[in-house]
């Protein structure tokens, strides 16, 4: 199930979905900085991934969808906590005050629970603020090279049945909610993996999953992606 909302200066997708994997595993994946970096490189516009520091800062490096310099991205520091874990439950938090254009109270948020001894139901919610200059880059963009994309809501049917999608900026963060849950599922899918095996896996899985929403989430061809994120985990296991 995915939901967004949209308040006065405020966006919000949650992500609902069931795992086919046991939360004791989703729990030990999920809890760790250093593997969130592991799973927030794999979207298309996160060029690196830093955790340090204690208490546990995530900085993110984040930039256009292609391959870029690394000194022409926006650093986006988050605070890392884990809010709670308990044998049935987990809550893991990353908070960011300042962002982008004018962005702010940027919050990444996830809980698991356990459904049975084989899988678990994932919640991840994904928000932020915005003021006039990035609603002035976000019109901008949905006038132009956005104007055609669409988000996963269906707000209506057409006369034969094919679906209306939500577009605009309430689309726009559809399309990033999902990417960022697609993430985590992905880097859910390889953690059992011996470890020289799970970062082409990672971004196989990931690519991969959005191309099942092709309509909403193709940006660009796998060899092209698989080429770029290859490259950005090069540097990010070097820096």
């Amino acid at each position: 199930v995915l939901e967004s909302t949209q308040s006065s200066g405020d966006l919000k997708g949650d992500v609902y979905a069931v795992v086919d994997h046991p939360f004791t595993m989703v729990q030990q994946a999920l809890r760790s900085a250093d593997n969130w970096c592991d799973i927030l490189i794999l979207h298309l516009n996160v060029k690196r991934c830093r955790a340090t520091g204690t208490p546990k800062v995530v900085s993110l490096s984040v930039g256009r969808k292609f391959d870029q310099p690394i000194e022409d991205a926006y650093q986006l520091d988050f605070a890392y906590k884990v809010a709670a874990t308990t044998p049935d439950y987990l809550r893991v938090e990353l908070t960011a005050a300042e962002g982008p254009l004018s962005t702010s109270n940027y919050r990444i948020q996830v809980e698991a629970m356990p459904v049975d001894a084989k899988s678990s139901i994932i919640h991840m919610s994904y928000a932020y603020g915005y003021g006039f200059a990035a609603r002035m880059a976000m019109q901008t963009y949905l006038a132009t090279v956005g104007s055609q994309k669409v988000g996963f809501t269906v707000l209506e049917r057409k006369p034969d049945g094919k679906p209306v999608y939500q577009g605009g900026v309430l689309g726009l963060l559809e399309r990033n909610t999902m990417r960022y849950y697609l993430a985590i599922d992905a880097y859910l899918s390889a953690f059992s993996l011996p470890p020289g095996e799970q970062v082409e896996r990672r971004i196989r899985e990931w690519y991969g999953s959005t191309e099942r929403y092709a309509e909403q989430l193709h940006e660009m061809e796998k060899n092209q992606y698989l080429d770029m994120k290859r490259k950005e985990m090069r540097r990010q296991q070097q820096s």
